[in-house]
């Protein structure tokens, strides 16, 4: 049986390497920690629904290079529109300024009444025609698409008004917790006076805001049906199921051929949705894998502190392991005080870790709006750290349990 105050004695006598190991298992607990949290935060964005059917889709922004006349812009984009939605490679096309996943656009906020000072929430503003809901296969869950002679034009500084507005889900249950809001009326811009009747209800629409800042209204969407003529008109293009390297080349060609008074990027001009959500989430992969890194890093740095000090200790006490080998001791023996040792010193170290991580945890939440640490992944670093401080130890602590007793008899 291991008697514990030897070896409390003992690691008295090596306190500046105790207190050392103990801080770098405290430190790397309390990073490790919040870097896996971070990485599980960021990788569950991957994940998140955009309400869109992506596969096939595509989008290309055509930029003018003639901005003068909004009118002659109207016509251009009902032109183009036409020319996409007759290519054979394409299921159906339809004209927005922004759509999930883009990262930026146009938003406002959302009241229930003309005279409410403050917001009831936000969402983000699609620009949408009656092939919208189609071409980003999203459904409908409850109401009505628009119809074509519903469909308008707004310039970019006209108040933003419609009579008519198809909300997501989310931004229903926001407004209208208590019933339905088929059929009810909102504002949909803090100078907005009239009213917009909600004739469309679809099933999950993500935002274009990065909703890791505003939380809230990650998919509260509102489609206004209207072209918007601005300098750059963004087309939502649908290819037909396996054609869809064919669809982008066939739509870039035709609306070249309805007018050469346009610039498409060479760059991202024209891109898949999968491309668009690669873009869209690459800051958060990028964090992931830099703080799955750091976490791998420090941990083998901490691992080579538990076997580095532990062989120094060993090679001091090589007489000392003699002499109890002679009077008897075991290798076992030698063994499970090795290990004892290191896992008293990675308790101390795994305590002060827990708490420090909490408190790095608390000053991030209140420094950049991060969730809270789940305690869960304290315990699931807690043990960890020991089983790796344990297991970095045993090497070492093999050499010294292979310590003859004739060690012992030897001058120092």
């Amino acid at each position: 049986m291991i008697q514990i105050k030897p070896i409390l004695a003992a690691m008295r006598h090596h306190k500046a390497g105790t207190v050392l190991i103990a801080l770098q298992i405290a430190l790397t607990l309390a990073i490790v920690c919040n870097a896996l949290f971070i990485i599980q935060q960021r990788t569950a964005r991957l994940s998140r629904p955009s309400g869109v059917e992506e596969s096939n889709l595509f989008v290309i922004r055509s930029d003018w290079a003639d901005k003068s006349d909004p009118q002659h812009t109207d016509i251009q984009m009902q032109a183009d529109l036409l020319a996409l939605r007759q290519l054979g490679s394409v299921q159906d096309a339809s004209p927005t300024n922004s759509f999930p996943l883009r990262g930026g656009g146009w938003d406002n906020f959302i009241k229930l009444a003309p005279d409410q000072v403050k917001m009831t929430t936000d969402a983000a503003i699609y620009f949408a025609d009656e092939h919208s809901l189609a071409t980003l296969g999203t459904k409908l869950i409850a109401g009505r698409n628009f119809t074509a002679s519903e469909i308008g034009s707004q310039k970019p500084r006209d108040r933003l008004s419609s009579a008519q507005v198809i909300i997501s889900k989310d931004l229903a249950q926001r407004l209208f917790p208590a019933g339905s809001a088929l059929g009810k009326t909102i504002y949909v811009s803090a100078d907005a006076n009239k009213p917009s009747t909600v004739i469309g209800i679809t099933d999950t629409l993500q935002a274009h805001m990065q909703s890791r800042r505003t939380p809230d209204y990650a998919y509260n969407a509102v489609l206004i049906p209207a072209r918007l003529l601005d300098d750059g008109t963004v087309y939502l293009v649908r290819a037909k199921p396996g054609q869809l390297a064919a669809a982008m080349h066939d739509a870039t060609k035709a609306l070249y051929a309805q007018s050469r008074m346009r610039i498409i990027d060479r760059k991202d001009g024209v891109m898949t949705f999968a491309q668009v959500r690669q873009r869209f989430y690459k800051s958060d992969l990028g964090m992931a894998i830099l703080m799955g890194i750091i976490s791998v890093v420090l941990l083998a740095i901490t691992a080579a502190g538990i076997v580095g000090l532990t062989s120094f200790w060993v090679g001091q006490r090589r007489k000392q392991i003699g002499v109890r080998r002679a009077l008897g001791a075991t290798r076992g023996d030698i063994l499970n005080y090795f290990l004892t040792e290191n896992l008293l010193i990675g308790i101390g170290g795994v305590l002060a870790g827990a708490v420090l991580a909490i408190g790095i945890n608390l000053w991030m939440v209140t420094q950049f709006e991060m969730a809270r640490l789940s305690l869960a992944y304290v315990a699931v670093g807690v043990v960890a750290l020991l089983l790796l401080g344990q297991g970095a130890v045993l090497a070492p602590a093999l050499r010294a349990s292979h310590v003859s007793p004739v060690e012992a008899t030897r001058s120092v």
